[in-house]
């Protein structure tokens, strides 16, 4: 049971000031509550600034850095609409004693911006500073106040990551709301670690960083940011040290066989398993063959051959009489597990079945009374292998593929399909060693750094978008060649439905110049118009496809031999470099081009600069933690760490090996936590979300 003085803080966050139904959709996507739950009061309050507005410093316009949040006093010229037809943002044309800037507006409502700014006035505004050429700009600034109202705004002021129908002040009159609840909440850090670290209790240091008095209270490296970075990372350690306690040191069953079923694979395969399978296969096979049950992850960058490794598992695994399972998070990536595990399985007389939430009533019951008889040895699928109806005859090893899509009830849900399954978890993103411990610290690790034989190394190029038209004439020279191309399309404001927009206007570009021979794929798209897309690339019918990030994973055409990745200084490092992993899958030389907007900054710069150098992927994926702090290595959030809210990887991972030894500490003179201080990191442990660990107390 969730401690009642947390109520208030898991509230619908429909409860606060401001917050719609609308608004609602829109903080989910921001702040990515669990799976299945609607934004809460507590998700507001842990949305972390991502900058401050300090009013305190005012440049004038030919002193404002470009990149920075700035608040300028500026005189009102001129209005420029946008055209009545066409695609031009509205602009605002200003100036002080020291030059002239734009303020941009998409979407505009010309009647607010004529009363809101109002020519021949002066009126404060605030917000990033851009180059768009030789103009300096800001595009929808957080702030826009005559004289008097600037006189009564605070002097420092959070800013907030925003996404598509949320405005800025919606979210601070919602964390107003949200701060002015705050329960009186128990102290679960030790009042030595707090003396030392001289760390203000939880309610303050929120306090702090949502009303900063100076712009150090909502640093990322200041007491109040770092108090609750190191209850998010001790929450972390926690959990994961229950869950190892729970779940991995315990008895597991010895899944031993003759071998010959792993022989059979061997002998039929055309190519050598690279030293890094064969290591990997001999550490997950001593796993198996232990009583202690196996809780491993396989590492291995995109095309270095898990799945063979996983089919090397799971063939032992049948020679002891059990069933293994593998689940993929989208049916893109499970059909192509199908594929490859269909292609080799055969060799050893394993029968494999495909399971998705888009299966007919007939397929369904056919796959379940397989599963149930035994005569499956493989079942591949997405979330649909977990549901209720689906029972295994004597499940023995679940697979689960690019873990961090699934929440860990859906990992125990299909492990408790079976009676101690062994448990692999496999990425193909690169995670470098210092996030290991707060992602898998509760698994043992092995990995595949070899490329197998005959791949091809991927030309690495960065291009400017004004070359355009160079890019478009190569593709075709590529196509006359026999050679596929990829043209991924850039992310846009975190938005699916722009994404797709954004896909659909290159498509159109690129059908007009290669007439009938341009395939179309993107998140919205219903799975059939997927499938048939993919399978007119596949089949070299239209040997361009365009897409979004969806063929990120899942998509395996040897033939393809180019990728185009538009606007990739909006991508991460650990993005683009699966993205480029599409390519350089056969013999014939590959080429990944980089198209990107000037002028770069020294962050995207830095990014493109690494990419062309190196095919490493965990090399890339620790350079990716330095340059903008890991987030990417989930794909979407643009900063932080993976499955953190709070804690920032170059600022806060100095303190992960202190939460990892003060979870062990804890645990062994509490192991269920029922003393006074293991009940208040009970409540620490719901606040940030593992609460399953609580749930794994309970059931002993």
């Amino acid at each position: 049971m969730r401690p009642t003085v947390l109520n208030p803080l898991f509230a619908d966050a429909s409860t606060l000031p401001g917050i719609g139904t609308k608004t609602l959709d829109a903080l989910a996507r921001l702040v990515a509550p669990p799976e299945g739950v609607s934004p809460r009061v507590i998700d507001v309050l842990l949305l972390a600034p991502s900058g401050i507005i300090n009013r305190r410093h005012r440049p004038t316009i030919a002193n404002a850095d470009v990149g920075a949040l700035a608040t300028i006093r500026l005189t009102v010229d001129k209005h420029r609409p946008s055209p009545r037809h066409g695609r031009a943002p509205y602009r605002v044309l200003c100036h002080d004693e020291t030059g002239s800037l734009t303020l941009v507006f998409f979407h505009a409502r010309e009647d607010y911006l004529a009363r809101t700014l109002p020519v021949g006035e002066v009126r404060y505004v605030s917000g990033r500073i851009e180059a768009y050429g030789d103009q300096v700009q800001i595009v929808h600034p957080d702030f826009i106040v005559d004289e008097e109202q600037f006189a009564k705004l605070p002097a420092v002021e959070p800013v907030y990551p925003l996404t598509a129908g949320l405005r800025r002040a919606t979210l601070v009159k919602a964390g107003d709301a949200a701060l002015t609840n705050l329960p009186d909440l128990p102290e679960w850090q030790a009042p030595s670690v707090r003396e030392k670290m001289d760390w203000p209790d939880f309610s303050t240091a929120l306090r702090r960083l949502h009303r900063p008095e100076v712009p150090q209270d909502a640093a990322p490296e200041g007491l109040a940011w770092r108090r609750v970075a190191y209850d998010e990372l001790l929450a972390g350690q926690l959990a994961l040290s229950l869950v190892r306690a729970r779940t991995v040191k315990v008895t597991g069953i010895a899944r031993t066989g003759d071998e010959a079923r792993q022989l059979a694979i061997r002998d039929a395969l055309p190519f050598e398993l690279t030293g890094a399978q064969q290591r990997s296969i001999a550490e997950i096979g001593a796993d198996l063959s232990s009583a202690e049950r196996m809780v491993r992850l396989l590492q291995g960058d995109v095309g270095s051959g898990k799945t063979l490794v996983a089919l090397m598992a799971m063939a032992q695994v049948a020679e002891s009489g059990a069933q293994s399972a593998l689940m993929a998070p989208t049916e893109i990536l499970a059909r192509q597990h199908f594929r490859t595990l269909s292609e080799h399985a055969g060799a050893a007389g394993l029968t494999v079945a495909l399971l998705t939430g888009k299966d007919s009533a007939a397929e369904r019951r056919q796959s379940r009374e397989g599963l149930q008889s035994g005569d499956i040895d493989i079942a591949v699928g997405t979330h649909a292998l977990f549901q209720g109806d689906v029972a295994f005859k004597d499940l023995g090893l679940v697979v689960v593929d690019e873990q961090h899509r699934f929440g860990v009830h859906q990992r125990l849900a299909l492990a408790g399909k079976g009676e101690r399954p062994d448990l692999l978890v496999m990425t193909a993103t690169p995670i470098p060693r210092t996030l290991l411990l707060t992602l898998y610290g509760d698994m043992d690790v092995s990995r595949i750094d070899e490329k197998p034989p005959g791949r091809s190394e991927i030309d690495t190029r960065a291009v400017p978008l004004e070359r355009l038209d160079d890019v478009v004439a190569a593709i075709g020279r590529a196509i006359e060649n026999g050679d596929r191309v990829y043209w991924v399309c850039p992310l846009v404001e975190e938005s699916e439905a722009l994404d797709a927009a954004a896909a659909q206007d290159r498509y159109a570009a690129l059908s007009m110049a290669f007439p009938g021979k341009v395939s179309l794929v993107h998140g919205r798209q219903d799975t059939k118009a997927k499938q048939a897309a993919l399978a007119a690339f596949q089949g070299g019918e239209t040997p361009v496809l365009v897409a979004t990030t969806v063929i990120e994973v899942g998509v395996d055409v040897p033939e393809a031999t180019v990728m185009v990745i538009e606007h990739a200084e909006r991508f991460g490092l650990a993005q683009m470099h699966q993205l480029r992993g599409r390519v350089g899958r056969g013999t014939r030389p590959s080429t990944c081009l980089l198209l990107y907007k000037a002028p770069l900054g020294e962050t995207a710069r830095a990014r493109l600069d690494i990419l062309r150098q190196s095919q490493d992927g965990f090399r890339i994926a620790e350079e990716d933690l330095k340059l903008r702090g890991g987030g990417d290595v989930l794909g979407t959030r643009q900063s932080g760490m993976p499955g953190f809210r709070m804690a920032l990887p170059g600022v806060h991972l100095d303190m992960i090996e202190m939460a990892r030894d003060e979870a062990r500490l804890t645990l062994e003179a509490d192991p269920d936590l029922t003393g006074e201080r293991g009940e208040a990191l009970r409540s620490l442990l719901y606040l940030f979300d593992r609460d399953h660990a609580v749930r794994l107390i309970a059931a002993g």
